[in-house]
């Protein structure tokens, strides 16, 4: 019988490991999940500030892309390996067979993707390769035969040696000249032992990342009384009660997300391609837009997934510092206008004239925020005018929409504001029959605003329908006056 003869990537680790413990599917991705979300906080804090020209590190990743902050992905160059290649005629029916061929010969400048052979034990693992100038690191997820999973890291400049070189080997089997150029890139990153202020902060992200996952199991506990945990006991002995409706949705966030990021990254080296029709073009970049709402509408609702296990009175442990709203307003801005335009809203947006420095999670805020337009643009009938309202209020920033659904005729009276009609789903969700859209429900919004410093506050008023407000607090160096701007 044949045997595959190249290692994988959680054998070489195995090798070089003491021991890698076999543990259930849960554990091993909820270790996996924990390890990726400190890998990425650690590149986000190691990565050069300022904006270069040039790619500051590479990542090799199956089966999809793993970090989607734009702080990332335009700095990294990123290869995606994966057992399950998506086809590019499915987009391009009239192009011949070599398109698919070109696209995995292109290199970069940031995303690239390759086909694993379906023979290949690879193609069970989940891995991450990252080689940066400060530290390279290799993460594996491999799933065996028997059903169990383990999960391994490590950062040896040696083990991850072993590692590109394991799958290299696929590459030059299956494409020498791809092969050739992205070896050349891996050799651009030195590999050396990362110092022990790196390993130290990973450490720290890792304890703060655990930290979260463990309040977030034990929030799973049932908060019945004694006898209905009598009657309903966990099948062990200190077992943990997940709730249903939270890990349904956080399997269904991150199975949707996997074949979307695919998608998307496909998509964008086509679009890197210069022979391309501008309807073609225009197409692509549809497409490339609905992937990229869609993905983060999934990661906002795995979010919300987790903070909602938390059960304890204090607010969820979310990492805030001083950030700039202008920056985020000013990335966020035309996508609220793109997604009231396509339900044909207008929208205006009154800023101060100058914005300050408030206190929050950038990585969250913005697609909190733009959740919410979004879905405040889906409740309201066509023809409809948004007002964002951004103003002081004391020791705090107030940012409000409110709609307005009358006719200019002042002859006419006004039609008081019919709400939207919402039927629950579940514990998190909302269902909308009217226009089909599902969206986290108020609570759910809440607690993420709550997490990241805030508060959301929703109210019916006649005439005006629902009006939001969102208070996020200022710098304690930055509390001054503002003057209005339209």
């Amino acid at each position: 019988m044949y045997k595959w003869m190249l290692p994988s990537l959680s054998e070489i680790l195995a090798e070089n490991q003491s021991s890698v413990a076999e543990c259930s599917p849960a554990k091993a991705e909820r270790q996996w999940r924990v390890s990726l979300a400190a890998t990425e906080h650690l590149l986000l804090n190691t990565l050069a500030s300022a904006w270069v020209d040039t790619s500051q590190g590479l990542v090799l990743a199956a089966p999809a892309p793993l970090f989607s902050q734009p702080k990332l992905t335009q700095r990294l160059q990123t290869v995606t390996f994966t057992a399950k290649p998506f086809n590019p005629l499915a987009l391009m029916p009239f192009q011949m067979p070599d398109a698919i061929a070109s696209v995995n010969e292109e290199i970069a400048p940031h995303e690239s993707v390759l086909s694993l052979l379906p023979a290949d034990p690879l193609g069970a693992e989940q891995f991450c390769l990252v080689f940066t100038d400060k530290f390279s690191l290799v993460l594996v997820l491999a799933t065996h035969k028997n059903g169990k999973k383990t999960f391994s890291f490590s950062f040896e400049p040696e083990v991850v040696q072993q590692a590109w070189r394991s799958l290299g080997a696929r590459v030059m089997l299956a494409n020498p000249d791809f092969f050739a150029r992205l070896d050349t890139l891996v050799q651009k990153y030195s590999m050396v032992a990362p110092d022990c202020g790196i390993m130290i902060q990973f450490s720290q992200l890792l304890l703060q990342e655990l930290t979260e996952a463990e309040e977030t199991k034990e929030s799973l506990v049932g908060t019945g009384d004694k006898e209905d945990k009598e009657n309903n006991p966990c099948p062990m002995p200190n077992a943990q009660c997940p709730n249903p409706d939270v890990e349904l949705l956080q399997a269904f966030a991150h199975e949707v997300r996997t074949p979307l990021t695919t998608i998307r990254t496909m998509t964008r080296l086509l679009l890197k391609r210069r022979d391309l029709d501008a309807s073609v073009i225009n197409r692509l970049k549809i497409i490339d837009h609905e992937c990229t709402e869609q993905i983060d509408r999934m990661e906002l609702l795995f979010k919300a997934a987790e903070l909602e296990t938390t059960t304890s009175a204090k607010s969820p442990k979310t990492q805030l510092t001083p950030m700039s709203l202008d920056q985020v307003l000013q990335q966020s801005i035309p996508r609220w206008e793109q997604a009231a335009h396509r339900r044909s809203l207008t929208l205006n947006v009154v800023l101060p004239q100058q914005l300050p420095t408030v206190v929050s999670n950038p990585m969250i805020l913005d697609q909190v925020l733009t959740g919410l337009i979004e879905n405040f643009t889906r409740s309201l009938p066509a023809g409809s005018h948004i007002q964002v309202q951004v103003i002081p209020a004391g020791d705090q920033l107030k940012l409000q929409l409110s709609p307005q659904f009358g006719c200019k005729d002042s002859s006419k009276a006004a039609i008081p504001a019919t709400p939207p009609i919402r039927k629950a789903l579940g514990q998190l969700l909302m269902f909308q029959p009217e226009t089909g859209t599902i969206s986290l429900n108020i609570a759910a919004t809440k607690h993420l605003f709550q997490a990241i410093g805030g508060k959301l506050i929703v109210r019916q008023r006649p005439h005006y329908g629902e009006v939001l407000t969102i208070f996020l607090p200022l710098e304690v160096s930055n509390k001054h006056q503002f003057g209005a701007k339209a």
